[in-house]
């Protein structure tokens, strides 16, 4: 008779990937979609698992003890294995409506004015948009193919996902707040309009996203960017600038379309341009590889891209990709 299995904390093994791969207990906790005390009492269950300490907390944010790093290594793989279970059940059944997880903002911005072309090219395909912000709701989600913002770092092609394009930052605004409606002659002039702001100061975000940070650049000296309206979110700053509250500081693929049509313009010439510390990435899970839906779908997104942006931003996959 097999020895019965001592396992452990399955949501706790969750909430340590988490902390580790954000070094903090605050955005791990709004990722989870709980309290902090409640990641640090998974956190402290699984200690007593194991029987050693598995973070160490400093100003500089949370890292991996001895004993952590073991845990560590493979974890990850192992829960985007686990979250791939449901996948595999369902590839084993008649293939369905092909479901996209995607940011709200891209899909806004970019993607949902290109769907019906796609729709019109593979009629019969059902497609389901869901608009999916984090790990968290990925996981809960019955999803087939995930559209994601990650660090350039990670964003590769590999087996099961596909870098789609690098982004631009630079700043934009309704063409009212500008003399003529034109590109600012004196980059300076730009601390004379109202500013928007996303996110948090200084909070998982690369110098792009920093007006300090530009005005540094744009020889500003002296005199701080003004305060404004803080937005939580690009889409929602993107909003407020289409309805003339400010300058965005915006990627180039979310304002593509709103460029073209004339409703913002550029604040400044594009030699001013920042790149993206992001890639956006297409992914699927291992057990949808050679799924014929999810090789259609991607082959299309990357061509989109590729035409959005007037240049090839991924290199071909490697034999592995069976697309």
């Amino acid at each position: 008779m097999r020895e019965m299995r001592s396992l452990p904390p399955f949501d706790a093994l969750v909430a340590f990937d988490t902390a580790l791969r954000h070094r903090s207990m605050t955005r791990a906790a709004a990722e989870l979609g709980m309290t902090q005390s409640a990641v640090s009492h998974r956190l402290r269950r699984l200690e007593a698992y194991v029987g050693a300490p598995l973070l160490h907390r400093s100003s500089a944010g949370l890292s991996a003890t001895p004993a952590g790093t073991a845990l560590a290594t493979g974890l990850s793989e192992l829960l985007d294995g686990l979250s791939d279970l449901r996948t595999r059940c369902r590839a084993v059944a008649v293939p369905s409506g092909l479901r996209v997880g995607v940011g709200a903002a891209l899909a806004d911005y970019w993607l949902v004015r290109r769907l019906p072309a796609f729709a019109a090219e593979n009629a019969g395909l059902e497609v389901e948009l869901t608009i999916v912000e984090s790990e968290a709701e990925l996981r809960a989600t019955d999803i087939d193919i995930h559209i994601l913002w990650q660090p350039t770092a990670t964003a590769r092609s590999s087996s099961t996902q596909r870098l789609l394009f690098q982004e631009q930052v630079f700043p934009v605004c309704v063409p009212g707040l500008l003399p003529g409606g034109r590109t600012l002659n004196d980059p300076r002039a730009l601390a004379t309009l109202p500013l928007l702001h996303k996110g948090t100061p200084g909070r998982g975000q690369g110098a792009e996203w920093s007006w300090p940070a530009w005005f540094e650049r744009l020889g500003i000296a002296g005199k701080p960017p003004a305060a404004g309206l803080r937005f939580g979110t690009i889409h929602t700053a993107i909003s407020a600038a289409l309805q003339g509250a400010g300058v965005v500081m915006a990627r180039s693929l979310l304002v593509h379309d709103a460029l073209k049509d004339g409703r913002l313009v550029r604040v400044l010439p594009s030699s001013w341009d920042m790149p993206s510390s992001k890639a956006h990435i297409v992914r699927w899970p291992a057990a949808l590889m050679g799924d014929e839906r999810v090789r259609r779908f991607v082959k299309w997104a990357v061509a989109e891209a590729e035409r959005t942006t007037g240049r090839r931003a991924a290199a071909q996959p490697s034999p592995k990709v069976r697309l």
